[in-house]
């Protein structure tokens, strides 16, 4: 497995040889943390290895993620996450320095978290047509709580959103198209413009400036500044599909900054996906 050249060879095999023992595509985390044993953690369970973390670890493991260059990896750390070939993910937390409320450095990293691509294509076919019917496009907002599958479910709509429309990605966290070096590592479509690491408002104003969509996407809204942004785009003739933290749309509702979203007519459709039930999908028309 390519994530495992991301670890030193001793503690590379130990994951190797535990994963070999459980269904590799039940692999959804491996969690370092110093002086702590590795955690994998899959779908349904977790398995503690016997391998306790060193400091000196986690300096190699920094090293390699990094391309032996730290230093042109501060502003992704400083971010608490850095993105790997292949659509991994690293999350990083350690000893943080902020300055005018700003993380302005992180070092001494105590723990790790990779967090394992797998982009499940197909998911969105049970809400294409509520979406887009080959005449309108509509406004939909996605809902579920953490884990649910909220993101790979925008990520597969905009795959299929692309091949009639223009599609603009803002991909705040890098956890849509997962770029890498400039090239997205998950299939996100024939006609789609990213731009990445950028704060949803500003990135939603940019393309609807610049690259003429048809439709804008960004993943878990929940700011004013990002209301006001889908405001601005749908007003201007922009459609938008866009995701959010909740478990149904009466709590949506009352949410204080999404309801404004109501409020302004700018949402069409509502999709809420269950945690608990991946198959169970409610669609609800406004």
């Amino acid at each position: 497995m390519q994530i495992l050249d991301y670890f030193p060879e001793r503690m590379g095999q130990v994951i190797q040889n535990k994963w070999n023992r459980v269904k590799e595509t039940s692999l959804e985390e491996i969690r370092i943390r110093v002086n702590r044993p590795i955690i994998l953690k899959g779908s349904q369970q977790e398995e503690v290895l016997e391998y306790i973390v060193t400091t000196q670890d986690i300096l190699e493991i920094m090293e390699k993620i990094t391309e032996n260059s730290v230093y042109s990896y501060q502003k992704q750390i400083c971010e608490g996450y850095l993105t790997l070939k292949g659509g991994h993910r690293v999350g990083i937390a350690g000893n943080v320095a902020v300055e005018d409320h700003q993380v302005v450095n992180m070092n001494y990293i105590y723990s790790l978290n990779f967090r394992i691509a797998r982009q499940v294509l197909g998911v969105a076919e049970k809400i294409i047509q509520e979406v887009y019917d080959h005449t309108i496009l509509r406004n939909t907002l996605i809902v579920s709580p953490p884990g649910a599958g909220k993101t790979t479910m925008l990520r597969d709509l905009i795959r299929k959103l692309s091949k009639y429309k223009t599609v603009g990605v803002v991909d705040e966290r890098g956890e849509i198209a997962a770029m890498y070096k400039n090239e997205p590592q998950n299939d996100i479509g024939l006609r789609v413009d990213i731009l990445n690491n950028i704060e949803k408002p500003l990135g939603i104003k940019m393309l609807v400036r610049s690259m003429a969509p048809d439709v804008v996407c960004a993943d878990e809204i929940g700011t004013q500044e990002d209301v006001e942004a889908i405001q601005y785009a749908v007003t201007s003739g922009v459609k938008g599909v866009f995701t959010a933290h909740g478990d149904n749309l009466e709590n949506i509702q009352k949410n204080p900054i999404l309801r404004g979203l109501f409020s302004m007519n700018l949402i069409e459709k509502v999709v809420i996906l269950d945690k608990h039930n991946r198959k169970h999908i409610q669609i609800i028309n406004l």
